[in-house]
């Protein structure tokens, strides 16, 4: 994958989220603050716990930090995965952003 590619495809991710969080906010209580400076997404929850989503465009990954842990994801021809466990971005974000809101929030592509 090339630059142009990854950053392409990331930022298609980064505006995924984005979006997602306004419509959560705008159709459930969860009340996210979600901003973004450059390469770098960061949801704040109402207990102030945080979500930050990154890119590494050096590596053309994408980092994810929860309270979970942190997780570095490659594209894999059609989806993000987990590096080391293959599991699918959207999936353990939806996971994360549940368990810190304490609500069941859903993310997706």
């Amino acid at each position: 994958m090339t630059d142009i590619e990854f950053m392409d495809r990331a930022e298609k991710l980064l505006m995924a989220i984005e979006q997602r969080c306004d419509e959560i906010n705008e159709t459930t209580d969860a009340d996210l603050d979600s901003q973004r400076s450059g390469g770098m997404v960061t949801i704040t929850f109402a207990n102030r716990s945080q979500i930050v989503i990154n890119l590494q465009k050096p590596l053309h990954e994408v980092w994810m930090a929860a309270q979970s842990g942190g997780y570095h994801y490659k594209f894999d021809g059609s989806v993000w995965r987990d590096t080391k466990g293959g599991a699918e971005f959207f999936a353990e974000l939806s996971r994360d952003a549940s368990a810190q809101s304490g609500m069941s929030l859903t993310f997706q592509a």
